[in-house]
């Protein structure tokens, strides 16, 4: 049940850290408490989640028809959001947004890279070798 919970927190953090550095980068993107950076950082990860895909099937079209650019506008749009459904998150406006959200996409990546692959990785203690008995 609980064998995801550790990548959770690993995507969790990672997602913090890019907010954070977003926010020391990008002068337009602040926030008031460190609780808030937190509740941003999980609720951009349930938008991520569950919207994102949902609004990049929606508008497919357009997508397609910018080779994908489009997408950048859609998490430009995904991080508005959540801005505004966090107290203590600001971002001053959408082109703030836009290059925001592509700096923190890139840092995630990198940040990803290097974080274990908790979904696939099993921490366990060790088996003793089996001891063989000789007659």
């Amino acid at each position: 049940m609980f064998d995801n919970l550790l990548g959770f927190f690993i995507h969790w953090g990672i997602t913090a850290v890019s907010l954070w550095g977003a926010s020391l980068v990008f002068k337009g993107i602040r926030f008031s408490s460190t609780s808030a950076l937190v509740v941003a950082a999980l609720l951009l990860g349930f938008a991520n989640a569950v919207l994102r895909p949902l609004l990049v099937f929606l508008t497919l079209p357009l997508t397609l028809l910018t080779l994908g650019l489009f997408v950048l506008v859609i998490n430009a749009l995904l991080l508005m959001l959540v801005a505004k459904l966090v107290s203590g998150f600001t971002i001053s406006g959408f082109w703030t947004a836009f290059f925001a959200s592509l700096f923190i996409s890139i840092l995630s990546i990198a940040l990803g890279t290097l974080a274990p692959n908790a979904e696939t990785t099993i921490y366990r203690l060790p088996t003793p070798p089996a001891q063989t008995i000789s007659a």
